[in-house]
């Protein structure tokens, strides 16, 4: 199940996602017909090139082949009568023709954005591996965690340790952002961190960046009660999401868990691919997805008998939860496999394909809807759970100042899902069926 971190091209990505500015459920999409496009138009890099590239992608794959009503033929016509003296002008008469399309899904991204894009679903940062803060106590950029097998965890920096200056450049006041920006760099390139440690004077310290893969899963063994249950939090997903989840399954039952709590919660979804890789963990029969093209050609993606664990499964999610999240959380609630816990989840059933343009800009296209196992279109709707749980605003704002407290008896969702798993609420399935999906009885939702 290592394909994921293989099988991903920037140039070309389908997407799902919750939010405008996040990414979403992605597929490998390999085209021909694009390919020949952007060789061709990158021998005559211009801007009135990269509008008709755009126009010619729109055309060819959108899902919907009305365009919602526009004359997409004379769309093309005025943005090519026009003459463009920058990019920066064309670039805006794109997204005023894409604006036409009434879908916010589909949306031309600047070279900095679609680089940002590639690099979050990549999994990958060039850098030294950590993450910070600005410590509320004293004010200082300070070191959170050394990132597994990352430069900075070879060369000893520790959690609590604080960033005094980068490369000489002082950080006093610095904003974490302006701080990454200055970290992060070309794969061997050097940088000098100033660090101070408790109880230690000042030194410095000279690394070199490298590329670093980013964790999107984190688990850990609780002991709740006389209950061994394996917690997983997935961030996003990403193409190292599915390896990663794999590890953390696969240690967790080594540790001999009862059950298990999966966290969907604030994410806001990732790579296609990804999704099915993960759901096929958990899910040894029954459908993933459905997607449904422009033309209405339709593709059902099922398990493959490789589930990684039967024990009783409980999905946290929020109105965060987009895209792949609710991809995941549509398959393991049809096919009857976890208890969904939460709140209802965000509503986007469409599936983008993302390009890389001549001049490093790109486009995602809406190319597809999906629908859950049993038919069901969660677009501007979302998935119900089958225990809603909201948050009311104070514990909202307790869990977001103390991060600590997610995952614990101090998170209301968290809490109720090990309530549901304590009270041997799912059938367990024979023992000679290892990996067959589990069910919950009807009356034991109840609460």
């Amino acid at each position: 199940m290592n394909q994921s971190a293989k099988s991903y091209s920037p140039l070309q990505v389908a997407l799902i996602g919750g939010a405008i500015a996040t990414t979403a459920t992605m597929s490998v999409f390999g085209s021909a017909w694009t390919r020949g496009v952007r060789a061709a138009l990158s021998l005559q890099d211009s801007p009135k090139a990269i509008v008709d590239q755009v126009w010619q992608l729109v055309n060819h794959e959108y899902v919907d082949g009305k365009f919602n009503q526009q004359d997409w033929q004379a769309t093309r016509q005025s943005l090519l009568s026009k003459d463009y003296s920058s990019r920066e002008e064309a670039y805006a008469a794109i997204r005023e023709a894409l604006q036409t399309l009434g879908d916010p899904y589909t949306r031309f991204l600047d070279p900095k954005q679609f680089e940002a894009l590639t690099s979050q679903t990549s999994g990958e940062v060039s850098g030294i591996g950590i993450r910070m803060e600005i410590n509320e106590k004293t004010q200082r950029l300070t070191v959170v965690e050394a990132i597994d097998n990352s430069p900075a965890l070879r060369a000893g920096i520790k959690a609590g340790d604080e960033i005094l200056a980068i490369d000489g450049k002082a950080t006093l006041k610095m904003k974490v952002d302006d701080a990454s920006k200055l970290i992060r760099g070309k794969a061997g390139t050097p940088i000098s961190l100033r660090l101070k440690r408790a109880g230690q004077n000042p030194f410095e310290l000279k690394l070199t960046r490298a590329n670093i893969e980013v964790p999107t899963v984190r688990y850990t063994l609780k002991q709740e009660g006389n209950r061994r249950v394996g917690y997983i939090r997935l961030r996003e997903f990403s193409a190292h999401a599915a390896e990663q989840m794999q590890r953390a399954i696969r240690d967790l039952n080594n540790q001999k868990v009862d059950s298990y709590v999966l966290d969907l919660r604030g994410n806001p979804g990732g790579l296609l691919q990804a999704s099915i890789e993960i759901a096929r963990m958990w899910l040894d029969n029954g459908g993933i997805v459905k997607t449904v093209n422009r033309v209405g050609s339709s593709e059902e993606t099922k398990a493959n008998r490789t589930a990684l664990t039967n024990r009783p499964l409980a999905v946290l999610v929020d109105g965060n939860s987009a895209s792949a999240s609710e991809i995941l959380t549509g398959a393991l609630k049809d096919n009857k496999r976890a208890v969904v816990v939460g709140g209802q989840t965000f509503g986007k059933a469409l599936v983008q394909s993302v390009h890389e343009l001549a001049d490093g800009s790109g486009l995602a296209v809406t190319i597809a809807h999906y629908y859950t196992p049993l038919g069901t279109d969660i677009n501007h709707k979302g998935i119900t759970p089958d225990i809603k749980v909201d948050l009311t605003e104070p514990q909202e704002r307790q869990l977001a100042s103390n991060p600590d407290l997610i995952g614990t008896k101090s998170d209301p969702q968290y809490a109720r899902a090990i309530a549901i798993l304590s009270g041997n609420n799912f059938a367990q399935p024979p023992s000679n069926q290892l990996n067959q999906p589990m069910s919950v009885r009807a009356g034991d939702l109840k609460f």
